[in-house]
């Protein structure tokens, strides 16, 4: 790692946005809190939006009234006069707006660089975790240690709740769990965590950032002037490497975490315990046991790895150990992340919907021995080779819908060829429920029959969350027909 003192400029009060021209780039979970705090801070803002749907314009009114510009369906043209523009995370690097910017001089932060500078003197510090699959759950696991130490803390970010909100509202906290995407750490040149985490490194969302290698230096930005400690995933070089090349503050630490036994500044698993050597005196003799692998619910090979990323970041920020046992003890994930809908006919049945990308599939399959695999949707560019020659071993059948499901099917056909395949060709609202069905019929007392798509949902489903109800709903219907 690379060391160096690393200063941000944090504005002291309301004066440092007082009439300054400021175009915010998107309405929604981010832009409208933007436009609002900038606008309390004497900032005269202008709203610009690609859309111009029934919900924008609701969306509108709301911030016209308060006395701020709201432009619907033209987010191509940078607005006369502007000296910043604040951006919602998902807007690409390469629209109109930001290239008239750049031409122009115009910074562009994001939604989480404001919240950065927009901090307190005594703001929280941020505890800070990224990567391709995990983010979630790990930023959620992270949050219930916290609590379970006794620190006032939330899980804030991508997460859903506004970093805005969180810096800005009247709760005090002593340290924020932050979930950060590759989108929004684009847009935060200023950001500089206590300490943080990068889970893992695989292709996805490559239309945006262009190139893998432009994708993985995005995620990298999270390490960028930590304090204390870059956590990194010792099964995935390219995290490593990430540690190797940021610019943190002196005497920071890389601390690697691992499935297996854990090497002096590690994290690890001994017989079952979840251990640490890197938060200890003398790490080179010495380890702390933390928790039990059937403390961490559920106890797949890749939610014991987010246990282990979430337990090094809290013992970085200084929490006890019966803390991180507490903490994994307590929590419960978010709906359609590996869950246990039911067992029928010794036949477990698992929605992890939220599986929408090669990597997070093959982190589900790994779960399980013996496996009917329900697959299929949007690949978003995604090739199957490698994750069906990796988990071949593990599949009793497979179950194909959605878009791009010939894709999965070709992959088998080359890799697995003697796992017999159900080719489903319907989109229709009973497609889930003839999947399902077609997948109890190849299973045997024993299997999983499992969701875990390997694609997006918006093909067929609203969202990986209708997906995953659609799932359940045939599940339970078989069930009560059983």
């Amino acid at each position: 790692m690379g060391s160096g003192q690393v200063t941000s400029s944090v504005p002291s009060g309301p004066s440092d946005f007082q009439g300054k021209h400021v175009t915010v780039a998107g309405l929604g979970v981010s832009g409208i809190p933007a436009a609002r705090a900038l606008h309390a801070r004497g900032a005269i803002v202008t709203v610009v939006n690609d859309g111009d749907d029934a919900r924008a314009r609701e969306q509108a009114a709301e911030l016209e009234a308060l006395g701020i510009t709201v432009r619907l369906g033209d987010g191509a043209t940078l607005p006369e006069g502007t000296e910043l523009i604040v951006t919602a995370p998902g807007w690409k690097p390469d629209k109109p707006l930001f290239l008239a910017a750049e031409e122009a001089g115009v910074p562009v932060w994001g939604d989480v660089e404001l919240a950065w500078r927009l901090r307190g003197p005594d703001a929280a510090p941020w505890l800070a975790v990224t990567g391709t699959n995990g983010k979630t759950t790990t930023v959620q696991m992270l949050a219930s240690i916290l609590k379970a130490a006794g620190l006032r803390t939330a899980a804030v970010g991508n997460i859903g709740v506004s970093l805005l909100d969180a810096v800005l509202g009247e709760e005090r906290y002593d340290v924020l769990a932050v979930e950060l995407s590759s989108y929004q750490l684009h847009w935060a040149p200023s950001l500089r965590a206590h300490s943080a985490a990068v889970l893992n490194i695989a292709p996805d969302h490559l239309d945006w950032h262009g190139s893998m290698e432009a994708y993985a230096r995005d995620k990298g930005r999270i390490y960028e002037g930590n304090q204390v400690a870059c956590v990194y995933n010792t099964a995935d070089k390219a995290t490593e490497d990430l540690v190797r090349e940021a610019d943190v503050e002196e005497g920071c630490r890389a601390v690697g975490f691992t499935l297996g036994t854990p090497g002096p500044s590690q994290l690890g698993v001994v017989e079952g315990i979840l251990v640490d050597r890197a938060f200890v005196e003398d790490r080179y003799k010495n380890a702390q046991e933390l928790a039990e692998v059937s403390d961490v619910h559920p106890p797949a090979p890749h939610n014991i790895a987010n246990a282990l990323a979430a337990a090094a970041l809290a013992r970085a920020f200084g929490v006890p150990a019966t803390a991180v046992r507490d903490g994994l003890r307590a929590f419960r994930p978010d709906a359609h992340r590996i869950a246990l809908v039911a067992g029928i006919d010794g036949v477990a049945y698992v929605d992890d919907s939220k599986a929408t990308n090669t990597h997070a599939a093959e982190a589900s399959l790994a779960a399980y021995e013996s496996i009917v695999w329900i697959a299929g949707g949007l690949a978003k560019g995604a090739t199957f080779d490698e994750l069906v020659a990796r988990s071949a071993k593990r599949l009793r059948g497979a179950v194909l819908i959605g878009a791009d499901r010939a894709l999965i099917r070709d992959a088998l056909a080359r890799h697995a060829p003697e796992v017999p395949v159900v080719d489903l060709d319907r989109t229709d609202t009973g497609a889930m429920l003839q999947a399902v069905t077609e997948a109890k019929r190849l299973a045997q007392p024993g299997d999983t029959v499992l969701l875990a798509p390997a694609c997006a949902s918006m093909d067929m489903f609203t969202n990986y969350n209708q997906r995953g109800d659609a799932f359940a709903a045939a599940v339970r219907e078989l069930e009560a027909g059983a």
